[in-house]
């Protein structure tokens, strides 16, 4: 997404391509010239509005089936012993995600006319009922509804308190995890956001982050990093100086959660358009098909070369990688540089998973890699492929907000660590937190299986 201040490209999904493919871009006023919803809809622009509006709507339904996606990736890279916690922690950052960006987070993201760097609109969506012509979305020149814009843009900000989830799965206290997943997403979140999508300062100096890298994904890397430096690795993840592996219990699911993720990103990147114009959503569901595809592969020789090894779970992060990569230029770069950019952060993510292990900041999922550290150099390299922005100006962004977000998240989870500790205790961590905070194991007909062929071995003995 770019600022609400601009209009940005778009891209449609399969059926809605080809329709929209012989239907012309058109252009709309800055402001609203209705005088009711019922003029509107009889003037010339009301047919290109609706399908505009529509495809928004798709494509936060899209965004909403990568949180689907996470919590099947974070549940399948970790042990079955933290399943179901996994998944209640996903649950409740979707959905407290959604309350708390409607309540507040909304409009402290799109204040309006602000000091560029903080600035509230009010409280709730900010849509007055008794003026049906005010629900279009001035910024955008009527391409959606008010309604389209904060449901697609919550779908956004919930996804960057679900990478903090990953990071730090298997040992948080489920009530710290919440507290701050709500902070996050209440202040931080939108405050950053409102810098560049907003029209803030950053936006004002050229900062160009098209779709995230940065603002949402560098968002919850740097968060995640903060909060693992203070939370610790897990219990037996680093011994006597050695990395030791801790296998997450499905790759298969974390498979179907990768290509779920896969799927979403159409909506994702396409979406942040913010208009059905067919040659822009067209290309950006290229650039993210292909940088993904090259990232995929770039991680199976990296760690074929490097690791001497066949690894799955890289190359599924691979993927992601080359989707957090091409994510701040989707629109403006290359197909063919697209592949470049997708191929050096599959290179990237499985040198910063390495990294992070040998300084014992235990990443279970690899969400500080694959979002953090691959949001930094997709969103420098729409500098390298593209004439939308300067190397000075993106890392100047780069350096503002992953900075802003690390010291917030690192004084807000020291304080929650102070007040109440923020991790679980030796018993719960070893017998896993489904069983410890929930009283349920995930799989519990698989655990009545393994202890009757315990017994029935003991009694052959």
């Amino acid at each position: 997404m770019k600022s609400r201040m601009l209009l940005s490209r778009a891209g449609v999904p399969g059926l809605m391509l080809l329709l929209l493919l012989f239907i012309p871009a058109l252009s709309f006023a800055a402001e609203p010239v209705y005088e009711s919803m019922e003029a509107f809809r009889s003037s010339d622009a009301y047919a290109a509005f609706v399908i505009d509006n529509l495809w928004i709507l798709l494509a936060a339904a899209m965004v909403f089936i990568m949180h689907l996606g996470f919590a099947t990736v974070e549940s399948g890279f970790t042990q079955g012993k933290n399943s179901i916690n996994v998944i209640y922690k996903n649950v409740f950052i979707l959905t407290a995600g959604i309350l708390t960006y409607g309540v507040i987070g909304f409009q402290l993201m799109y204040p309006g006319d602000f000091n560029g760097i903080l600035g509230l609109g009010g409280l709730g969506i900010g849509f007055d009922a008794a003026d049906p012509v005010g629900m279009l979305t001035p910024a955008y020149g009527e391409q959606m509804t008010i309604y389209s814009d904060f449901i697609f843009q919550a779908m956004f900000a919930a996804t960057a308190a679900t990478i903090v989830s990953g990071c730090v799965t298997g040992r948080v206290k489920l009530s710290a995890f919440m507290i701050f997943g709500t902070l996050l997403l209440a202040f931080l979140y939108p405050v950053t956001g409102s810098w560049v999508w907003g029209g803030g300062w950053l936006d004002q100096l050229g900062f160009y982050d098209f779709a995230g890298s940065t603002l949402v994904h560098g968002v919850g890397g740097a968060a995640g990093l903060a909060c693992v430096i203070i939370l610790g690795p897990r219990l037996g993840k680093y011994v006597n100086g050695k990395v030791r592996t801790i296998p997450g219990h499905s790759v298969p699911l974390a498979t179907v959660g990768v290509f779920l993720l896969w799927f979403g990103w159409f909506g994702f990147n396409g979406g942040s358009v913010l208009s059905a114009n067919p040659a822009e959503v067209s290309y950006v569901f290229v650039t993210t098909a292909i940088a993904a595809a090259a990232g995929a592969l770039a991680a199976m020789l990296t760690t074929r070369v490097a690791l001497k090894k066949l690894d799955a779970s890289m190359a599924l992060n691979g993927i992601l990688a080359g989707l957090v990569g091409i994510t701040a230029g989707a629109d403006v770069i290359a197909p063919l540089s697209a592949a470049l950019v997708g191929a050096i952060a599959g290179v990237i993510v499985v040198g910063a998973i390495l990294m992070f292990d040998s300084l014992k900041i235990d990443d279970p999922v690899g969400a500080i890699s694959v979002h953090g550290v691959c949001g930094i150099w997709g969103t420098l390299a729409v500098a390298i492929f593209s004439p939308a922005a300067t190397i000075g100006i993106q890392l100047l962004g780069i350096l503002a907000i992953f900075g802003t977000t690390f010291l917030f998240s690192l004084g807000v989870f020291a304080a929650i660590k102070a007040i109440m500790g923020v991790r679980v205790s030796e018993e719960y961590e070893t017998r896993g937190l489904d069983l410890s905070e929930h009283g349920v194991g995930a799989y519990p007909n698989f655990a009545m299986i393994e202890s009757s062929f315990s017994t029935a071995g003991s009694e052959t003995k």
